[in-house]
C-alpha cells in the first residue's frame, strides 16, 4: 500500500513519517505541498513541524496549499488521512476536523513523553489498538491545546470520536505528570471525523516506532517503545481489509 506524506515549508518530521510507513510495511512516498497530485497513493500522513512558520495561525496558510486540495477531495471520498501534531491543526483549518488548535496552556513549548488512552479503534487509523489501553509516544508541540465549543465537544463525546486522551499515572508516566499537559478540552489529544477514516493528534506516533528509539522505560505501554507504529500498521490492515 502507498502511504504519501506530505511537505510544506517548515515540515520537520516528515522524514520520521516516511520511515514509520515504511516500517510498518508500507510503501512510503513523498508528496510536495504545490504539487496538485496526490500521485495514486492510498493513505496520506500530514506531519509534524511548523509549516510556514506558523504564521497567522498554526496550519493556517498550509490549509491553502495545492495539494490540500486534493487531500480534502480525497479525505471526504473515503481516504484514510492523518494530521500528526502540525498536521491536525491543518486538517482542523481545512475542516476535516471540527474544532481549533490554540497556545498551550502554561504558554510554553511542551516536549515529553506522553501517556495516551486509547478511546476509539473503529477508526481506520487505530484498529491494532485495544480499547482502553495506555500507550505512550512523544509529545512536543506550542500550539497544542484543542479547543471547540460545547456543542462539538458533546457531539464528539457523545458519537464516539474522541481517539485519544491524554492520561496519567503511576504505571502510566514518571511522578508528576499531570493528566493533562497543555488544558485540552476533555483531554482530548486526538479526535476522527463521522467516517472513521480522518483522524488528527497533537502527540507523534511516528517518533515511537523502533525498539530502544521510542520511550521504553517502565509504564511506556506494552509496545516496548513502538507504540506508535500501531497507527501505521493500522492504517495498512485497514486498507487490505
Amino acid at each position: 500500500m502507498r502511504v504519501g506524506v506530505v511537505t510544506f515549508p517548515g515540515t520537520l518530521d516528515d522524514r520520521d513519517a516516511l520511515r514509520a510507513v515504511r516500517l510498518a510495511g508500507g510503501e512510503p512516498v513523498a508528496l510536495w505541498h504545490g504539487e496538485d497530485s496526490l500521485h495514486e497513493v492510498d493513505a496520506v500522513v500530514l506531519p509534524g513541524g511548523f509549516s510556514y512558520g506558523d504564521y497567522l495561525r498554526a496550519g493556517a496558510i498550509s490549509r491553502f496549499s495545492p495539494v490540500m486540495e486534493r487531500v480534502v477531495d480525497a479525505a471526504r471520498g473515503g481516504m484514510p488521512v492523518l494530521g500528526i501534531c502540525n498536521g491536525f491543526q491543518v486538517l482542523c483549518e481545512a475542516h476535516l476536523l471540527p474544532g481549533a488548535m490554540i497556545k498551550n496552556a502554561h504558554r510554553t513549548f511542551l516536549c515529553r513523553d506522553q501517556p495516551l488512552r486509547v478511546e476509539n479503534t473503529r477508526t481506520a487509523w487505530t484498529g491494532a489498538f485495544e480499547q482502553g489501553e495506555v500507550i505512550r509516544i512523544p509529545l512536543k508541540n506550542q500550539d497544542g491545546q484543542y479547543v471547540a465549543d460545547e456543542r462539538t465537544l458533546d457531539e464528539l463525546e457523545a458519537e464516539g470520536r474522541v481517539v485519544f486522551r491524554y492520561t496519567a499515572g503511576a504505571t502510566h508516566g514518571p511522578a508528576g505528570f499531570e493528566a493533562n499537559p497543555n488544558g485540552s478540552r476533555h483531554d482530548i489529544a486526538g479526535i476522527t471525523n463521522a467516517a472513521g477514516n480522518v483522524v488528527g493528534l497533537m502527540p507523534h506516533p511516528e517518533h515511537a516506532v523502533e525498539a530502544g528509539f521510542g520511550p521504553d522505560e517502565p509504564g511506556a505501554g506494552t509496545r516496548t517503545g513502538t507504540d506508535g507504529l500501531g497507527l501505521f500498521t493500522s492504517v495498512l490492515g485497514s486498507l487490505a481489509a
